[in-house]
């Protein structure tokens, strides 16, 4: 009988072991999205490095799954929770970049094999991390058998034109065979992979009807799969696109242009910023510093003399503690420069880096994960101050107030709504802000610095503590004294 048992829990772990393991389940609100292009981010097996030229930025450059399976240790530790990968699906000659698609159902081989992305999702969950696809819908290669009909009707004008965009041809999403064909592709991905979500390539450039069937189509078969929605065009439609389809949040690339206008230079109001996501913003917002064909972030402000750990703590502090699902692009962590689409995609650096950066990474999406209010929390600018200014998030009773300053000189912004018996108590820099004779919490930061603060009942000076403090110290001191008073009598 205890041999039967025995045999039984042996097979009951193996099978729970074979189980596949899924993230943590989260509102994709509290996602924090870090763009993989899988070719350019880590070579970690040369057996599938056939197409390989590092030295044309337009051919391979052998990052494959392998590559990203042996980092995800470190995407862990600075707070990523999902990982969106650039298009697998197989390509034609040199199409590292994912667009050419030749076969929407078959992995690209430079990329490794179907258990290596099995694999990799497997993994990534037991970090509790989302793996996201970008999904390409608007084009396919040039020689694929349903792209290039003359029939198609034109999708909506932008003034984007990627390199990509000359081995591509349109697909036309009004004809069925072609919505046959997608749907088809993304049942097999979801099927096959235990994936998270799509990131919905050029959704701004997209048939609307097609979309919102697509979306739908999806999200009827799994509720909980994301569904990201990229937009190459900064008026891309955006708001439409929330409004009509199952898309669960969009990219805003008119709110990059304002931040990196803002903070790639030392006092610029930050209140401009705020302006703008008046304007464009929404808690459905996806927000983002980079994308693979800008120059990188961190050459811009470089120009301007600025300090990258600086100019990344102001960044990714309005990041992550704003409306929105905060967005990296791969490398930002180290910090890595570029310019231009070949040097924003190049391998990632990954031997290279500045701890600080990668610290202050991990310190401000802690502060985001333990903090349901910068998911989800009201947003208001409460004060500013030339280049500083200081924000309130309200979710639930509980509020925290952002303080940024992008000036040259220390800052102060003095709010004048907080109770009187009520403290402030800083998180990064462990300040505390008490009312002053004028009834006001008046918060002041060093220049170039933030600070994020909790509201708590203001309990006065710990004389306990300090009697304590004061009561050793005392003591050591007459310690001192006596010790040198004997000494001098044993001299005598």
């Amino acid at each position: 009988m205890k041999k039967i048992i025995w045999l039984f829990l042996v097979a009951s772990l193996f099978l729970l072991g074979s189980l596949p393991v899924q993230a943590e389940e989260r509102e994709v609100n509290e996602e924090i999205i870090y763009k993989i292009m899988v070719d350019r981010y880590n070579n970690g097996d040369n057996n599938n490095d056939q197409q390989v030229n590092i030295d044309d930025p337009k051919a391979y450059h052998g990052g494959d799954l392998q590559g990203i399976i042996q980092r995800l240790d470190e995407l862990e530790q600075i707070g990523v929770t999902t990982i969106s990968l650039s298009p697998i699906m197989a390509n034609a000659e040199d199409g590292f970049h994912g667009y050419w698609i030749e076969d929407f159902q078959q992995l690209e081989d430079q990329y490794g094999t179907m258990k290596d992305l099995q694999q990799l999702v497997q993994e990534a969950h037991q970090y509790d991390m989302k793996v996201v696809l970008e999904f390409v819908t608007n084009y396919a290669a040039d020689g694929h058998p349903l792209a290039g009909d003359p029939a198609a009707p034109a999708l909506a004008e932008t003034d984007v034109d990627p390199e990509w965009a000359e081995g591509a041809a349109l697909l036309n999403q009004e004809d069925e065979d072609v919505r046959e064909m997608l749907r088809e592709a993304a049942d097999y991905w979801m099927d096959e992979t235990d994936i998270d979500g799509f990131y919905l390539h050029a959704a701004d450039q997209a048939s609307m009807d097609f979309l919102t069937e697509f979306t739908q189509y999806i999200k009827e078969k799994d509720e909980e799969f994301y569904l990201f929605g990229d937009i190459l065009a900064e008026e891309g439609r955006k708001d439409a696109l929330l409004e009509n389809t199952e898309i669960d949040a969009v990219d805003n690339p008119y709110m990059m242009e304002v931040m990196r206008d803002i903070f790639a230079d030392v006092d610029q109001p930050v209140s401009e910023i705020y302006e703008a996501w008046e304007e464009t913003g929404s808690q459905s917002d996806i927000l983002f510093m980079d994308t693979f064909y800008t120059d990188r972030f961190t050459q811009s402000f470089a120009e301007n003399g600025r300090n990258n750990l600086t100019a990344w703590t102001l960044a990714l502090t309005y990041l992550y503690t704003s409306p929105g699902v905060p967005a990296i692009l791969q490398g930002t962590e180290l910090p890595m420069y570029g310019e231009g689409p070949e040097g924003s995609q190049r391998l990632v650096p990954h031997n290279s880096g500045e701890p600080e950066v990668k610290e202050f990474h991990d310190r401000i999406s802690s502060l985001r994960e333990e903090f349901d209010v910068f998911a989800y929390g009201d947003f208001e600018l409460v004060g500013s101050n030339g280049p500083m200014s200081v924000f309130k998030r309200t979710y639930e009773g509980e509020s925290m107030f952002i303080a940024i300053n992008n000036g040259s000189e220390t800052g102060v912004v003095s709010l004048s709504d907080i109770d009187s018996d009520m403290q402030l108590r800083g998180y990064l820099g462990d300040n505390i802000v008490r009312e002053d004779e004028n009834g006001n919490h008046k918060i002041g930061i060093p220049r170039e610095s933030v600070e994020v603060y909790t509201i708590e009942p203001d309990t006065g000076l710990n004389w306990s503590l300090i009697g304590f403090s004061g009561g050793v110290i005392l003591l050591f001191i007459g310690g001192v004294i006596y010790l040198s008073m004997r000494q001098r009598k044993r001299n005598a």
